[in-house]
């Protein structure tokens, strides 16, 4: 109350007044004292004495207190348009439903022109403590209401695909220490990146390890073996007593708790397929996995068990001899088939020298630290899994324009799986742009409410891809450069997906695709000029297309008041319709 009635921080307070209350605002109003302060003493009164018939039922932190705000190119809205507002949310909450005597006390305070304050004490006049448990979507709907109402610019619903933010708490640690980006956005990144490569649970842990962050595993009450859920930490980032800061996975964003990360890796299909891939491409995935396994096994039997966790298909020569001695193995892909259908099997000694049998029964019984040399592509190498990467897009692309004119439900798995190739492209790179276009790219993955949508083959292949892309993890100047060919299939996934989330009213999300198509033609404008300059000629299927009926899409309710501080983002320019 002394915040809101007072000159504020910075003396940006001016004209503060009531526009709405739990009675009528003249008669709330604080009166003002000859040095031009005001007297909030009988308003807080008031506003508290409810609170006394809860007595020890009260809530912990018995004050609601909710900002609103319009957007910056929204109207200045009138004093009786701010309370009808205030009273709709009230409403829409359940704190002061409309004619309801017994409510909760509360007021709109006004000291701009673009917000209001709305502060309610959590008790009920007849000594019922208010339940607010979820309100915030229960204040989105609301928002929406005036939105439409008044004519607002349409902000997006609260369909829970927008990450979890830091607290005002993390974002003033973090400047404090002198860190350019708080501790949740870099903890997202990495489990981001760990999900978008890992092929097994067991392997996700790892990444999460090598990458320098630590780990937490919750365990079932009634199996104490069972894994049920995790967190994460970063070491440098405590509390005062020194202990680490711990996140949860769904603390970090929707998609990201391990039930639905199990179910990412559990979908339909290997974790990674031969089908569409370059011989090039599977060898040297093939030689990486195996230099891998070789590494970190101590047995034969757990050398060949780690192959086919990570899913690769394993086969074994006996002795002639001796039926239970191996001799030499053979490993593929699933669906990495010849031109007459058979699969395609490759030898450790094709796959190189230091991968044949020989070699890695000799190491073992030796008993030597490492039995491999490191993990190195050829230039060859790199760039067919870049085009094998570049296919996967645009064959993603074609699905989605496809069921964006047929059922855009079934789009749902290609936009989820598109983030994992532009986390792993960006992270294998280092290419900025790419790991901007990640970013900004994040929301237009996640499907509304949690809900996984059911695999397909566009979404497996791009999962796949992007298990691939994690093996050329160097850095050197070949994949900057191939970097380039990659961002030109994306950019076309982008826009395609764009397109979609616009059809289906999902605004958040077609602006979030839009900005990070804007950040993938930065990728090296000079050696593809036509990044930088795609779409100021619309091609000619587009003209064709725009004075044509937008394809049918179910609707989905997307739509300007925000709350807090969520009044930023730019206006998206409407087309005439969408470009198929």
């Amino acid at each position: 109350m002394l915040y809101l009635f007072g000159p504020g921080t910075n003396g940006e307070h001016r004209d503060v007044h009531l526009v709405a209350g739990f009675d009528e605002p003249r008669q709330l109003e604080p009166p003002q004292r000859p040095d031009g302060s005001r007297d909030i003493s009988r308003l807080d009164a008031l506003l508290t004495h409810p609170m006394k018939l809860l007595g020890e039922r009260n809530y912990h932190k018995p004050i609601w207190h909710l900002p609103l705000r319009a957007a910056p190119e929204d109207p200045i809205l009138s004093d009786s348009q701010w309370a009808r507002i205030a009273e709709q949310v009230m409403d829409r909450v359940g704190l002061a439903p409309d004619g309801d005597p017994d409510a909760v006390r509360w007021i709109a305070v006004r000291h701009a022109d673009d917000h209001i304050h709305l502060v309610a004490t959590l008790a009920r006049l007849d000594g019922v403590r208010p339940e607010v448990w979820n309100d915030a979507h229960l204040i989105r709907a609301g928002c929406r209401e005036a939105e439409d109402e008044l004519g607002l610019r349409r902000t997006a619903p609260a369909d829970r695909t927008a990450p979890r933010r830091a607290t005002r708490g993390e974002q003033e640690k973090a400047r404090r220490n002198g860190q350019a980006e708080d501790p949740r956005s870099v903890l997202r990144r990495h489990v981001q990146e760990a999900a978008a490569a890992a092929r097994s649970e067991s392997e996700f842990y790892e990444l999460l390890s090598g990458a320098g962050v630590l780990v937490r595993h919750r365990y079932s009450q009634q199996s104490s073996d069972q894994v049920t859920g995790y967190a994460v930490a970063l070491p440098d980032y405590r509390t005062a007593a020194g202990s680490p800061v711990w996140y949860g996975g769904g603390k970090l964003a929707a998609d990201l708790t391990l039930p639905k990360l199990r179910a990412r890796w559990s979908s339909a299909g290997p974790a990674v397929s031969g089908r569409g891939l370059d011989e090039r491409t599977v060898r040297a995935y093939l030689r990486t996995a195996v230099r891998k396994a070789a590494d970190q096994a101590q047995t034969v039997g757990d050398f060949l068990a780690r192959l086919e966790s990570a899913g690769i298909m394993v086969r074994t020569r006996h002795s002639t001899r001796d039926s239970g001695q191996i001799t030499g193995y053979a490993v593929t892909l699933s669906d990495h088939r010849d031109a007459q259908g058979q699969l395609t099997w490759y030898t450790g000694g094709r796959l190189g020298a230091d991968c044949s049998w020989q070699r890695l029964t000799d190491a073992w019984q030796d008993g030597s630290a490492r039995r491999c040399e490191p993990t190195e592509l050829s230039a060859d190498e790199r760039r067919a899994i870049y085009e094998d990467a570049a296919c996967a897009a645009a064959v993603a692309s074609a699905e989605v324009r496809r069921h964006t004119v047929t059922n855009p439900y079934a789009a749902r798995d290609a936009c989820w799986a598109t983030a994992d190739v532009l986390r792993s492209a960006a992270r294998v790179t280092g290419n900025c742009h790419l790991r901007q276009a990640a970013e900004a790219y994040d929301r237009a993955a996640r499907p509304p409410f949690g809900r996984l949508p059911a695999p397909t083959p566009a979404g497996s292949r791009l999962r796949s891809i992007a298990r691939v892309l994690a093996i050329t993890d160097s850095g050197d100047s070949i994949a900057l450069q191939l970097a380039t060919t990659l961002a030109l299939a994306l950019l076309a996934l982008m826009e395609a997906i764009t397109d979609l989330h616009r059809l289906q009213h999902r605004r958040a999300q077609a602006d979030a695709a839009g900005a990070a198509s804007a950040h993938l033609r930065h990728i090296d404008p000079e050696e593809h000029p036509w990044l930088s300059r795609h779409q100021e000629t619309p091609e000619p299927v587009a003209l064709a297309m725009a004075d044509q009926p937008a394809p049918w899409a179910p609707p989905i309710l997307g739509g300007s008041l925000s709350m807090s501080a969520a009044s930023g983002g730019a206006r998206q320019k409407q087309g005439r319709g969408p470009a198929l």
